[in-house]
C-alpha cells in the first residue's frame, strides 16, 4: 500500500501551518474585538426591565420611542421583535437606589408605569403585554460570573477527562480547540452588538459539548490507527484518521444544521439568538476538530519526543 493510500485522500496537514495562523489571528482579533468594543449585555447580565408589548396592527418603532421618552425613559431602547411591524421589546436600565428595597420599589412603579401607559396610548391598536422581565444589578452581575464559572469548569473537566480517556497529549488539543470555538462565537457576537444573555451562554456550552465530540471521535480514530499502522510516522496515522471520520463529520454538521436552520427561520426570539449561536459553533467546531485539535496533538507528541531524546 502506498504511502498516500495510507495517509488518505485528502492531505489536510500539509496546510497545517497556513490554517494555524489564521486561527491565532482570528482568535486574537476576537479577544481584541471583546476587549475594546465589549457585549452587548441583556438584562439578564447587565439588569434592568424588558417588556415585550404585541399590537394588533403596524405600528411606527418612533412612535413607541416617543411614547417611552414623553414618559421620561428617553434612553429606553425600543427594537422591533418577531417577523412583523407589531411586537416591541422595550428595554428600561436598571434603577439604582440606596437599598435594594427602594430599588425595587422604584422598579415595580416603572413598570407599571410603562404597561399601564402602553394600554391606553395604544388602545386603539390593541396593545397586549406579552412578558415583562426584571433583573436587579446584582443579580445580572451573579448570573454573569456564574456563567463565566460554568464555562471555565467545563473546560476543565474536559481537560481532566480527555487526559484520562486517552494520553495527555491529546488534552491541551482538545481544551485549546474548545476555547478558540468559544472564544471566535463570542467575538463575532462583540462585532456584530448581538445581544449577550444567559441564552448564549447556553449555547456556547452546547458549542463546547459539540465540538468535544467532535473532536473525540477523530482522536479516537488516531488511537486504533496507531495499532493498525504501527511504525508509520504518526503524522500520517493523524491525516489517515481525520479522512477516515470526514464522512461522518460532514453529515453531522449538515444534519445538526439542517436542524439550527430550520430553529432560525421558524422560531423567533431566544430561539433564534440561540440557532444563530449553534450556527457559527457548527462551522467553527467543525473546522477546529480538523486543523486545531489534530495539529496540537501532532506538536505536543514532537515535544514529547524531543524531550524523551534529550540525554539524562
Amino acid at each position: 500500500m502506498s504511502n498516500n493510500q495510507e495517509a488518505g485522500k485528502i492531505d489536510f496537514l500539509s496546510k497545517a501551518m497556513i490554517f494555524a495562523l489564521v486561527s491565532v489571528l482570528v482568535s486574537v482579533g476576537s479577544v481584541v474585538e471583546i476587549a475594546f468594543d465589549g457585549f452587548n449585555y441583556g438584562i439578564d447580565f447587565a439588569g434592568g426591565t424588558e417588556i415585550q408589548v404585541q399590537f394588533n396592527e403596524s405600528v411606527d418603532t418612533g412612535r413607541v420611542r416617543k411614547f417611552a421618552g414623553d414618559l421620561g425613559y428617553s434612553n429606553a431602547s425600543v427594537q422591533s421583535f418577531g417577523e412583523g411591524e407589531n411586537e416591541f421589546l422595550v428595554r428600561l436600565a436598571a434603577i439604582q437606589a440606596k437599598s435594594d428595597e427602594e430599588s425595587n420599589k422604584q422598579q415595580n412603579a416603572m413598570i407599571k408605569q410603562i404597561t399601564s401607559g402602553l394600554s391606553s396610548e395604544f388602545s386603539s391598536a390593541g396593545a397586549v403585554i406579552r412578558r415583562v422581565d426584571s433583573v436587579g444589578p446584582q443579580i445580572g452581575d451573579e448570573l454573569k460570573r456564574n456563567g463565566l464559572l460554568a464555562a471555565f469548569y467545563a473546560l476543565l473537566m474536559i481537560l481532566i477527562y480527555v487526559g484520562l480517556r486517552f494520553d495527555f497529549k491529546f488534552a491541551p488539543g482538545a481544551v485549546f480547540c474548545l476555547f478558540h470555538d468559544a472564544i471566535i462565537t463570542m467575538g463575532i457576537f462583540a462585532l456584530l452588538e448581538r445581544e449577550v444573555n444567559v441564552t448564549t451562554m447556553a449555547a456556547i456550552l452546547t458549542i463546547i459539548g459539540y465540538s468535544l465530540n467532535d473532536t473525540i471521535v477523530t482522536f479516537d480514530r488516531i488511537r486504533e490507527n496507531i495499532v493498525v499502522l504501527r511504525g508509520k510516522p504518526f503524522d500520517l496515522i493523524v491525516n489517515r484518521s481525520i479522512n477516515d471520520v470526514l464522512s461522518r463529520t460532514i453529515l453531522t454538521s449538515l444534519t445538526t444544521l439542517i436542524a439550527v436552520a430550520a430553529m432560525y427561520f421558524l422560531g423567533g426570539g431566544v430561539i433564534k439568538d440561540f440557532a444563530f449561536t449553534l450556527g457559527i459553533g457548527v462551522f467553527v467546531g467543525t473546522y477546529s476538530s480538523i486543523y486545531v485539535a489534530s495539529p496540537l496533538v501532532i506538536f505536543v507528541d514532537r515535544l514529547q519526543k524531543a524531550q524523551s531524546a534529550k540525554p539524562a
